[in-house]
């Protein structure tokens, strides 16, 4: 490993549901430049010791997607890349109250971040050859595809089956100590 972590408190983000994307109550976690100059080796090998599983290693994937049985955790191997989370490309651009549906989050090397069951997200630009690994909680099922698309009483299911995903035991980057399962209880 490159260096011993500090302990941080990652920005969090919460989004409400849209017609064709169920989203969280639990917040999106951002760990920034958390893992800044360990190697792909050494940040799967720190994740993985805290018992998030790889389950693949990917450049941008510009499909807008989510998944209603696991939460997923993305380590920023290289480059920078802006994702649009929350939001269907056939959903409003805002909701009935006015608010954006959604948000642009840019992500970086060395970058960890984590979305709870039913947050859709697609890589909208990226840049220096960005690549990325996904991690899953020890035991969770292969995850399923979602593409947004779903009619909004569909959409609604597919929430209620989001909500019961397990909270994981360990944070990614901190393990037994982190913030996530303290975050996400208490959401």
């Amino acid at each position: 490993m490159a260096k011993l972590l500090s302990q941080c408190e990652p920005e969090q983000h919460f989004l409400s549901s849209t017609p064709h994307v169920p989203n969280s109550k639990l917040p999106i976690l951002v760990y920034r430049g958390v893992l800044q100059g360990f190697s792909a080796d050494g940040m799967l090998e720190h994740i993985q010791s805290n018992e998030w599983i790889k389950g693949g290693q990917w450049k941008a994937y510009a499909v807008a997607h989510f998944h209603s049985n696991v939460h997923e955790c993305y380590a920023v191997i290289k480059g920078k890349s802006t994702y649009q989370l929350g939001k269907s490309p056939i959903d409003a651009e805002v909701d009935e109250e006015g608010r954006e549906n959604g948000m642009k989050l840019k992500v970086a090397e060395g970058d960890v971040f984590v979305l709870p069951a039913g947050v859709s997200h697609c890589s909208i630009e990226s840049e220096g050859d960005y690549e990325f690994i996904g991690l899953y909680p020890k035991g969770s099922p292969a995850w399923d595809m979602n593409y947004c698309k779903e009619t909004p009483e569909e959409t609604k299911v597919k929430a209620v089956d989001c909500s019961k995903v397990p909270v994981p035991d360990l944070d990614p980057v901190f393990g037994k100590s982190g913030p996530l399962p303290r975050l996400w209880q208490n959401a």
